[in-house]
């Protein structure tokens, strides 16, 4: 197998995934990727334990994160490339949502606990493992006490953004999040765009605010949105970047590690882009 596959959008035990960030690395290299990604949700503390582990092999470890965006243009994420960790800028700014998940977290919990569907705040901690305590935690727990048959279920009845149990997060704007991103170091990449419903007049105006890439290769795109979004970073000189979205073996979130095609070159065109 020649080893050129790569996959530059992948979850950990550091946020809302189920392996560690060791395990990931090891399914990696079992997959035989050339490089992985490891884009938690607003931590970068699987970063260097990821790193160690693939110490000594010949895949690369880029450091990376998953930042959401909320406001006008709905709720929008965006992937930060071969960042500093310890910058104090985004570490501020990861932390502060951080925070704001937890507090979130806990308003859904006593508003499940007024439908009649109580839940121990202790279970949410220990689903969650890591920094970054998120929706997919309470909806384990759900799935748990048996309140639901699928997490799916849990947000579509009570967490999703129409639900009865859902409490809004932190918002950052996306030029806070870009700069956040730049001053780590990062390129900056708006990620599952149409999977996100954003519109492409937003992601013109996002380009102004520095946006460097789009994530091109995503599980729930159409050949017809990828074709769209390639024709887009042809226009505007943006990198195509992609992945699985991975955060299990299992369940319907994301898709299977290294699944997702991804043009090799454009983790030269990251690093490039990231002054490195």
């Amino acid at each position: 197998m020649q080893r050129s596959r790569v996959d530059l959008h992948i979850h950990s035990t550091a946020s809302d995934g189920v392996l560690t960030p060791e395990e990931v690395v090891s399914l990696a290299l079992e997959q035989d990727l050339a490089a992985i990604a490891l884009t938690d949700h607003d931590t970068l503390s699987g970063i260097a334990a990821a790193q160690a582990a693939a110490a000594g092999s010949e895949m690369e470890v880029i450091p990376g994160v998953e930042v959401n965006s909320e406001g006008a243009w709905g709720d929008l994420h965006f992937l930060g490339f071969y960042i500093d960790p310890n910058t104090p800028l985004l570490q501020q700014q990861l932390g502060a949502m951080r925070l704001a998940r937890v507090e979130r977290a806990r308003r859904m919990v006593q508003e499940l606990a007024k439908l009649d569907m109580p839940l121990d705040w202790e279970d949410v901690q220990r689903l969650a493992a890591g920094q970054s305590i998120g929706r997919p935690h309470i909806a384990r727990a759900l799935l748990e006490r048996g309140y639901v048959s699928s997490t799916d279920e849990a947000f579509i009845r009570y967490i999703g953004r129409n639900g009865p149990a859902y409490a809004p997060r932190l918002r950052l704007t996306p030029p806070e999040v870009i700069e956040a991103i730049h001053a780590a170091g990062g390129a900056a990449v708006l990620a599952h765009p149409f999977h996100s419903g954003i519109q492409i007049e937003d992601i013109v105006r996002f380009i102004s605010y520095g946006l460097q890439g789009l994530e091109v290769y995503y599980p729930n795109h159409s050949p017809e949105d990828v074709q769209i979004l390639l024709d887009l970073c042809g226009r505007y000189d943006l990198i195509a970047t992609g992945g699985s979205d991975f955060h299990a073996p299992w369940g319907k979130e994301g898709a299977p590690l290294g699944s997702v095609y991804v043009p090799a070159e454009c983790v030269e065109q990251l690093r490039q882009a990231a002054g490195q």
